[in-house]
């Protein structure tokens, strides 16, 4: 019974090393969905004039879950009677931001991006997407340099976490 016990301890502590390696695997991914959601964001506001509902929608269809659903419930607020681009932003990150891998500096720059939302002519839009994809570009790069740097040792401690306490309750 007691070995049970210990191959319980080790398998969750290893488990849990291996969900915050994938963790630290899946931001950089995101951040990189997110760059291209908003490049996609910029052509269908410059080029395809579509508005932010249905433009919001369209890049939703494109992207993984989820990245996806911020860009749907933006779309859904939008289209269901919310007149504030901001607020309808806001709300959806607020809603979506959970299920992510990012952190809150991500979170402070598309919260920063979703004030401009809608104010805004056009060229100025393009600004403030093309700002939004420079600091995103940032946190992906500081993210690949966290992701290299922890990830295997996350893996690693979680198995010798699991290893020190058999060792404790023995």
């Amino acid at each position: 019974m007691s070995w049970l016990g210990a191959l319980f301890i080790l398998t969750a502590c290893t488990w849990t090393g291996f969900e915050i390696a994938k963790k630290l695997t899946e931001r950089p991914r995101q951040l990189r969905q997110l760059k291209v959601a908003l490049q996609s964001f910029e052509a269908e506001i410059m080029y395809g004039m579509s508005p932010l509902a249905e433009a919001s929608e369209k890049i939703s269809k494109q992207l993984p879950v989820p990245v996806s659903y911020l860009f749907k419930y933006f779309s859904d607020y939008l289209k269901n009677g919310e007149r504030n681009a901001q607020k309808a932003w806001t709300k959806s990150l607020e809603e979506t931001w959970p299920y992510t891998a990012m952190g809150v500096q991500e979170k402070e720059v598309m919260l920063q991006f979703g004030s401009t939302l809608g104010k805004h002519e056009k060229m100025q839009q393009q600004k403030h997407i093309r700002l939004a994809m420079v600091h995103l570009e940032k946190e992906e790069a500081e993210a690949k340099e966290k992701q290299n740097r922890y990830e295997k040792m996350s893996k690693t401690l979680g198995f010798l976490a699991g290893l020190l306490l058999i060792i404790l309750f023995l």
